[in-house]
């Protein structure tokens, strides 16, 4: 059986940890050490039983426990160069094994392809992640799902799918103006309506569950992003053929079981 949690989604803290195939991976680690020590506690895992750390991108919500974190597992940190070069000097793990996106690899009997995001970081990426059991897309911190990231994900039987901001409420917010541009740029963050419309085409090319990640916390509410998904899938005659939830800010999200079918 293959498993995925969310442990912490936000604009101020990420990290998931993927179970199945033979592997643990921990996907991204921002919040830091204790938080996610305590969180995998909860699941019946230390982090000696990390095989694996994926990173997305550097940016401080994605990487804020690292220097602690890898000095007590041990397990690879795994990321495209860019990132790579961007970790040098912020932890001083000893294993960091660097891809090219959309070259696929095995970790176990775990198929992962990266993809290049559009983002204002250097060598940000997202992942799809295959077993025996289901496809699941890990898709957050990007302006846009170009026609080559639809590719990847298109699919996936699970998508944890940014949706970052309601449009409005960043518009009229507290932000200054070069912050509101640069989240709303196709190299910012996916908005409620973004992540809508990508909802509508992968649950018509098979998509099952979905988990609305990386909620802003001043511009969004669980509530506007969970709403904006289903009105748009009702819309689109699609209302029912998927479960969908949002990832909580900071605690252990429901457990997605990855299957190829849909349950029932």
């Amino acid at each position: 059986m293959t498993n995925f949690y969310s442990l912490a989604s936000s604009s101020s803290g990420n990290c998931s940890v993927f179970l199945g195939g033979g592997r643990a991976i921990l996907i991204d680690a921002g919040t830091n050490c204790k938080y996610i020590t305590e969180s995998l506690a909860k699941l019946g895992l230390a982090l000696s039983d990390i095989t694996d750390v994926l990173i997305t991108h550097t940016h401080t919500d994605h990487i804020s426990a690292l220097p602690v974190l890898t000095k007590r597992c041990k397990a690879p940190i795994r990321c495209t160069e860019l990132t790579g070069q961007g970790l040098f000097g912020r932890c001083s793990h000893e294993d960091i094994q660097t891809f090219s996106p959309n070259q696929g690899f095995w970790l176990g009997e775990v198929f992962i392809t990266a993809f290049s995001t559009p983002h204002d970081c250097p060598g940000s990426c997202g992942f799809t992640l295959e077993t025996a059991d289901g496809k699941l897309a890990y898709c957050t911190d990007l302006g846009q799902v170009t026609p080559e990231i639809y590719r990847q994900i298109k699919g996936s039987h699970t998508a944890f799918l940014e949706s970052n901001h309601d449009i409005y409420m960043l518009k009229n917010g507290e932000y200054p103006y070069p912050l509101k541009r640069r989240i709303l740029s196709d190299q910012g963050h996916l908005s409620n309506d973004d992540a809508a419309q990508t909802l509508c085409s992968l649950v018509q090319d098979g998509l099952r569950r979905a988990i609305l990640a990386h909620l802003s916390d001043r511009n969004n509410t669980p509530a506007m992003a969970l709403r904006e998904s289903q009105e748009a899938l009702e819309k689109a005659g699609l209302a029912g053929l998927t479960e969908l939830s949002v990832a909580p800010k900071r605690a252990i999200g429901q457990d997605m079981v990855l299957l190829r079918r849909a349950a029932g």
